[in-house]
């Protein structure tokens, strides 16, 4: 008996065995993959560098043949030589830095925004609630009849003491509240 070539078979019987084969093939490259802590501290992978206003620190791992880069030491010198020196060598900021504080104006901005019509629209419910009081003021002065509707669902027609009362009380609201 006749035993049969154990890979030619296994290709022609077995097409998973063939696909897995190409997919593991295709999978090596991924396997040089960055790894960092992005600004949100959530780790990231992928097979494309971190972006470059990264700082080293937040780079866990490299593909193999990618370096860290060189580490620059400054040395102290005296102040007489270095007052010039550190004028020009002032550290730039960071394009992030810039976007963070131009949206920290935006967000100041807003809120100065919003607490401007927030005022502006108390102001006009301020107003017109003062306009409503002097409208109503002007009513019970005038003597014409004013009626309200009880509990019982009635209609009750304000006698001269309660209209008194009404009138001091409308008074006391726009002395406080109409300015």
């Amino acid at each position: 008996m006749r035993r049969p070539a154990l890979f030619p078979d296994a290709l022609t019987h077995s097409p998973a065995l063939v696909l897995g084969l190409v997919m593991f093939a295709l999978a090596m490259p991924a396997a040089a993959q960055w790894k960092w802590r992005g600004a949100d501290g959530k780790i990231q992978y992928s097979d494309r560098p971190p972006p470059a206003d990264l700082p080293e620190k937040n780079i866990l791992s490299r593909p193999p043949g990618f370096n860290k880069p060189p580490v620059v030491v400054v040395t102290q010198m005296d102040a007489a030589a270095s007052a010039p020196a550190s004028a020009a060598v002032a550290p730039s900021r960071k394009p992030t830095e810039a976007a963070i504080d131009a949206k920290r104006r935006e967000a100041q901005a807003a809120a100065e925004a919003q607490r401007t019509a927030e005022a502006a629209k108390a102001a006009k419910q301020q107003a017109d609630n003062c306009q409503r009081a002097r409208d109503y003021a002007r009513s019970l002065d005038s003597g014409v009849r004013i009626a309200r509707v009880n509990a019982q669902g009635e209609r009750v027609v304000l006698e001269d003491d309660d209209r008194a009362k009404e009138a001091k009380r409308t008074q006391e609201v726009i002395a406080s509240d109409c300015r």
